[in-house]
């Protein structure tokens, strides 16, 4: 494990300028979350209780930063001692450095916004399967495996296994393994609501009154010597309800209401 620096988180980024960033961009999406929309949080208490290191958060995906956005006001908010709320902004002023998300470098790489996005502790990583909204076959970058295990080894890490914003879509086995390397603890999230709420990017409101939701889930049990890659992504995808079964049960649903509203 890499020595913790006072001045500096994981990738040589200045603590002062990372406060300093995370503190306005969380004035500015405040009321994203507790004014025109309001986030419903539960499961603090299994965050509350980890510690400081190698803990992976494993969440799906529906907007490219309103997600991310989000997070950052509630683990910031746990971080200050508020359960289950985002309700005192007051935690901005103290807000949680040693804090990683995986993204897409493509994503990152786009006008000025992403890359302030990226000072806030974003770990950008080359997808495999696809670039430029083309599909591709390349190997994955082992310098970006070892950047996300350094993360862990500093703090807490949040990434998104399906690596698309896309629901249902399939999740990729480089997660579980490096689970299966590192070993951390690892929390599901489930997120619901933030597609209805904000465009694709997650840089517009698209419709005010929705309940975004953040469900903070168990730890994981995991084998880590014995479960292959497969079962432990079997496991993330069955908690972060991203499998078929959950499929079946969200079209069901959306029959139901047109049923409902038709009536």
């Amino acid at each position: 494990m890499a020595k913790k620096n006072i001045f500096t988180d994981a990738f040589g980024n200045l603590y002062f300028l990372k406060r300093f960033i995370i503190f306005i961009l969380g004035v500015i999406s405040y009321r994203r979350f507790n004014g025109f929309n309001k986030l419903k949080i539960t499961g603090s208490e299994y965050v509350k209780e980890q510690k400081d290191t190698n803990v992976l958060f494993v969440s799906n995906h529906q907007t490219y930063f309103a997600d991310v956005a989000a997070m950052y006001h509630v683990f910031c908010a746990i971080n200050n001692g508020y359960d289950n709320t985002i309700k005192n902004p007051v935690y901005l002023l103290n807000p949680k450095v040693d804090f990683y998300y995986v993204a897409a470098k493509e994503t990152m790489d786009k006008g000025f916004l992403s890359r302030i996005f990226k000072l806030a502790g974003a770990i950008t990583v080359k997808r495999t399967w696809r670039s430029e909204g083309k599909a591709v076959n390349r190997m994955v970058d082992l310098t970006e495996v070892e950047n996300i295990m350094k993360a862990l080894d500093n703090g807490w890490v949040i990434t998104f296994p399906q690596g698309t914003t896309s629901a249902f879509a399939k999740g990729r086995k480089g997660t579980a393994k490096l689970i299966k390397n590192q070993k951390p603890v690892v929390i599901p999230i489930k997120i619901n609501g933030f597609r209805r709420a904000f465009d694709k990017k997650g840089l517009l409101i698209k419709k005010k009154g929705v309940e975004p939701s953040l469900e903070f889930k168990p730890p994981l049990d995991i084998d880590y010597e014995n479960e292959s890659a497969n079962e432990i992504l079997d496991k993330i995808m069955v908690a972060i309800e991203q499998t078929e079964e959950f499929n079946a049960l969200h079209d069901y649903d959306e029959k139901l209401k047109k049923e409902n509203n038709l009536e």
